[in-house]
C-alpha cells in the first residue's frame, strides 16, 4: 500500500544507503542486511536473535512475528519501540513523521532524468490523453500542463459542442432518438436522453456510433490546430 510505488528507489541503492549510514554510526558493528520476501523475514526462523525494534506504528507486526515465533518452537525477541522522528515542515498532504512516501510526493513534476532525443518520434504534436474518475484531479493536472505550454483540448466541451443545434451530431441524434428529447428552444435535453440510452446497450450503441466518431473527428481539427501554432 505504498504511496507511489514507482518511484521507490531500487532496492541494491537502498541497501548501499543503510551500509554508508551504519558505517557512519559505527563502523565496528557486525550486521547482515537481508532481502524480505515476506512479511516476516528471518525473525521468525532464527534462533539466534533476541531483540526486535519496532516502532509505534509496527508494534502490532512486532507482536506478530512473535506469536509466530512460538508457534515455530522458538523463544519471543524483546520489543524494543522507538519514537518516529517528527517532519516540522510537513504539508498538508504528508505524513507527519519523516517519511519516504513525502519524499516521494515532493518527488512529483521534478525531472527525473533528461528527455531521450529519439530520431524515430515523429515531429507532429506529442499527444497526451488524461484520464481519471470523477474528483480524480484531471483538471488541476490539465492546467498545470496549460501552464507548461500543453495545448489543450477538453473532450468534455467538445462532448457537449456535438449536440448544440450547430453541433455535426445534432440532426442524426434528433433522427435516432426522437424530438421528445428536444427541449423548447430546441436544444436536446441529455437528461431525457441519458434516460432513453443508459441500461439500454444497444440504444447507447447508437448514440456513441454518432457522438463518438464526431468527437474523434472535432478532436484531430484540434491537434492540426496546435501544430499550426508551434
Amino acid at each position: 500500500d505504498k504511496v507511489l510505488t514507482e518511484l521507490i528507489e531500487p532496492y541494491e541503492l537502498r541497501v548501499a544507503k543503510l551500509r554508508e549510514f551504519l558505517e557512519d554510526v559505527k563502523p565496528s558493528l557486525h550486521y547482515d542486511i537481508v532481502p524480505l520476501v515476506d512479511p516476516y523475514g528471518p525473525s521468525v526462523t532464527d534462533p539466534d536473535l533476541q531483540c526486535l525494534v519496532v516502532s509505534e506504528e509496527t508494534h502490532r507486526g512486532g507482536e506478530a512475528v512473535n506469536k509466530k515465533r512460538l508457534e515455530n518452537g522458538l523463544p519471543e525477541l524483546a520489543l524494543h519501540e522507538i519514537l518516529l522522528m517528527k517532519d516540522p515542515d510537513h504539508s498538508q498532504n504528508e505524513e507527519e513523521k519523516i517519511s519516504s512516501s513525502s519524499l516521494r510526493q515532493r518527488l512529483l513534476g521534478t525531472l527525473l532524468r533528461p528527455p531521450r532525443q529519439d530520431p524515430t518520434l515523429p515531429s507532429r504534436p506529442y499527444v497526451i490523453g488524461l484520464t481519471g474518475g470523477t474528483g480524480s484531479g484531471k483538471t488541476a493536472i490539465a492546467k498545470l500542463l496549460g501552464h507548461l505550454g500543453a495545448f489543450l483540448i477538453d473532450a468534455d466541451k467538445l462532448g457537449h459542442a456535438v449536440y448544440v443545434p450547430s453541433g455535426p451530431a445534432y440532426e442524426q441524434v434528433v433522427a435516432a432518438f426522437g424530438a421528445e428529447i428536444l427541449n423548447e428552444d430546441g436544444t436536446i435535453n441529455r437528461k431525457v436522453l441519458g434516460a432513453k440510452v443508459f441500461g439500454n446497450q444497444e440504444r447507447l450503441k447508437s448514440l456513441t456510433d454518432i457522438v463518438w466518431p464526431e468527437m474523434a473527428r472535432m478532436v484531430k481539427e484540434q491537434i492540426r490546430e496546435a501544430d499550426a501554432q508551434g
